[in-house]
């Protein structure tokens, strides 16, 4: 693996440098003095941000775009054919991958937090970040999704805190350097680098290894794969719904809007009581690993119930889109694994509702293809299921698989279930917006661009 100590450079180029995650580090490193540059195939809002705040912007990869740097950082996007990656090697310019970057900007703070799991990243990573950051810890904080409190997905700080995600696809974890470490959940996902979710499993098992013996692993007693992860650590610390946990929730309880309220213990008693404004038990366990990760730093019991209360979420988690003149609500999810589209819509059965519409795109061929079968039973909890076309993302087709496949197997599993399939986005806004009635739920649901539906059907609504 690749090492590298970050002020040993000072003009560093970003290969891909639009994408939220690898903008997000090329923003940090310019605040920290570094002279950034960096290419993109297309103009975006990220770029401008990047350009407005001083980095060299290049729309196109050229080779040229590379001379006279003294460090190459690359996102997984790019290719190894790259022009820009090719003339780095000819020059002998030092390329690093985006996560081994991270890893070398966690090592320059003390306080380095990851969070990781296969669902829940994102949640339990702003609900941190703002908990630290309203206990005036001024935290560096980078979250895969856009987080209204930091107005984006990365915010600066000023002191020995660092904060971000961990994923584990490709391994790219294994390149942090984390002193606290959360890992949420494991299980099967990226099945096109893993091969089962033991493969999986190990990835967590050395990921957990990298924290020092005076860091912690606070994690979920109740996944079995993570159960045997953090067998024989030293520093684990769990969280969960059992007493046997270090952190626990008990006296759960939902509102009408499936808003829940419960009760967090810990040392044998009951520390305080927590009403989130986000809905459904997986973000009672997201909040519980927050709790557990800021308490153990030193943060008030009051700081950390103030933040959680008051916490609404992270664009395209559980967002509220808009309601219809005719009394339709409208809400788009991320959700694009079949437990979290279960544990979703299980959200949504506390909410107060007539009938529950889920419009979901499956996100790349390989994850249909692995999680068919459980993708046919992560619907029981809708009444009506619209199916848009599979988001590719980075792939090719080469399993010749469709949405189609997924509708049959979800009437297999479920012949008197309501499921429809559309080729394109403007038949699924008209069918549901001509179908759908007051008080109805609607949710777009996936990791692609299904939310436009969501906003189609408003502005039908608007225009009618």
């Amino acid at each position: 693996m690749i090492m590298i100590n970050l002020p040993d450079y000072k003009k560093i180029h970003c290969i891909g440098i639009g994408g939220i995650g690898l903008s997000a580090v090329a923003e940090i490193l310019m605040a920290r003095g570094y002279d950034i540059s960096g290419s993109d195939m297309r103009e975006s809002d990220m770029t401008a941000k990047l350009a407005h705040d001083g980095a060299q912007i290049y729309i196109g990869h050229k080779a040229e775009n590379v001379e006279g740097k003294d460090l190459i950082i690359y996102s997984s996007a790019i290719s190894m054919e790259n022009p820009e990656l090719a003339k780095a090697k000819e020059l002998g310019i030092p390329a690093v991958t985006r996560a081994q970057a991270l890893g070398a900007l966690m090592a320059e703070y003390d306080s380095s937090i990851a969070i990781s799991g296969t669902h829940g990243k994102t949640t339990t990573t702003s609900m941190v970040s703002l908990i630290l950051k309203n206990a005036h810890k001024e935290p560096t904080i980078l979250v895969g999704g856009n987080l209204p409190e930091i107005n984006g997905n990365v915010y600066v700080g000023q002191n020995d805190y660092f904060v971000t995600e961990a994923c584990e696809y490709m391994d790219s974890f294994l390149n942090l350097k984390p002193k606290i470490e959360i890992i949420l959940n494991i299980d099967s996902d990226h099945l096109d680098y893993f091969k089962d979710v033991e493969h999986i499993a190990k990835s967590f098992d050395k990921f957990a290894k990298l924290v020092p013996q005076n860091g912690a692993v606070i994690a979920y007693d109740a996944n079995p794969f993570v159960k045997s992860v953090i067998s024989g650590l030293p520093n684990a610390i769990t969280f969960g719904l059992s007493e046997s946990c270090d952190y626990y929730a008990s006296d759960i309880n939902f509102n009408n809007d499936g808003m829940p309220q419960f009760h967090v213990n810990h040392g044998g008693k009951a520390l305080c009581q927590i009403e989130l404004a986000v809905p459904g038990e997986h973000n009672i366990l997201n909040a519980l690993a927050a709790f557990a990760c800021c308490h153990i730093q030193g943060v008030s019991v009051e700081d950390i119930v103030k933040t959680l209360d008051g916490y609404t979420g992270t664009q395209r988690r559980f967002d509220l889109l808009g309601e219809t003149s005719t009394g339709i609500r409208i809400v788009d999810d991320y959700a694009h694994h079949p437990t979290e589209i279960k544990a979703t819509l299980a959200a949504v059965r506390n909410m107060k509702h007539n009938t529950l519409w889920c419009l979901f795109q499956p996100h790349t061929y390989t994850r249909t293809m692995a999680l068919l079968d459980d993708f046919a039973t992560a619907f029981d909890e809708a009444d009506k299921v619209v199916l848009a076309e599979i988001y590719a993302a980075r792939e090719k087709n080469i399993h010749k698989i469709s949405s189609k496949t997924l509708m049959n197997k979800i009437k297999e599993h479920d012949p008197g279930k309501d499921v429809y399939f559309f080729e394109d986005f403007e038949e699924i806004a008209s069918f549901v917006y001509n179908n759908a009635q007051e008080g109805d739920l609607v949710i777009t649901m996936g990791a692609g661009d299904i939310y436009k539906v969501g906003e189609m059907i408003l502005d039908k609504d608007k225009n009618r």
